[in-house]
């Protein structure tokens, strides 16, 4: 087993309950978005069983941090929005420079590398334009068709958490079923839980095996999406200048510690 991906888990995990912020962006820092995507493609295969070394702590992490998490970021989403954000923005700042320098960028992309950079990036900024300004309440009565809803929307929650700079959670909240699901998994709300779960698990089968296609036959035009997209991410992330001189101070600090954070982990990955 690779318990290393426990904690590895748990970063993604975290990251995934943040609208704005993806899972698949989490994984290329830590360099493992690869092997992550062969897993759970190869999961689905014949040698299914060669994966879970993999997959199995990964997933337990994954599942700690979002069970174990969920209130605490749900409070630091309403009580210190703006210091969770340019903490988040830290993180991202800190690994577009590696990419850049991983897939040596300058040297290997042309002209039609930057225009599909522009495409993904352009398309996830304008995300935030989609964004509700607020979340709105859980939804109490739990319909066939609601169920039905809650199933799709984690499908849809899914394809993007395996896409760096698209957010699960942003889609959640684009659709509407943000709240009915942070408040599913902060109160253990099982039947919605496996209902949402179920569509999550159905989305990572179909896209996964499709990306790693793309990801295997045409490499440097992927990163080049893959970086556009983490760069839109900003836009999405970004809360706005905060008004109060503490509260810059604060976010101040909190970009500068994500940023940090984020070279520590990408050197650490590396040795």
């Amino acid at each position: 087993m690779e318990w290393k991906n426990i904690y590895r888990g748990f970063l993604m995990g975290t990251s995934d309950l943040i609208p704005g912020v993806s899972g698949g962006t989490v994984a290329v820092m830590l360099g493992i978005y690869d092997q992550f995507l062969g897993a759970i493609s190869g999961f689905f295969s014949k040698d299914w069983k060669r994966h879970l070394n993999f997959l199995i702590p990964l997933a337990t992490g994954m599942l700690l941090a979002i069970f174990s998490l969920s209130r605490l970021i749900d409070w630091l989403l309403a009580h210190h929005y703006e210091e969770t954000m340019f903490f988040f923005l830290g993180l991202i700042f800190g690994i577009i420079p590696y990419l850049v320098k991983e897939v040596d960028a300058f040297h290997n992309f042309s002209v039609k590398h930057y225009v599909v950079f522009l495409i993904g990036a352009i398309f996830v900024g304008s995300l935030s334009f989609f964004l509700p300004d607020k979340a709105g309440d859980p939804m109490t009565n739990i319909t066939p068709l609601v169920l039905f809803g809650l199933f799709f929307s984690g499908w849809l929650a899914s394809m993007a958490m395996l896409l760096p700079g698209i957010s699960g959670s942003m889609v959640l909240l684009i659709v509407g079923a943000y709240p009915t699901v942070i408040n599913a998994l902060s109160n253990l709300d099982v039947p919605l839980i496996i209902v949402t779960g179920s569509g999550i698990v159905v989305g990572f089968v179909v896209s996964s095996k499709a990306i790693r296609y793309f990801l295997t036959r045409y490499p440097f035009m992927m990163y080049a999406l893959i970086i556009g997209l983490i760069v839109g991410s900003i836009f999405v992330v970004f809360p706005g200048i905060p008004n109060g001189g503490m509260e810059r101070l604060l976010s101040g600090g909190t970009l500068i510690i994500g940023f940090v954070i984020s070279i520590l982990l990408q050197s650490a990955e590396k040795k």
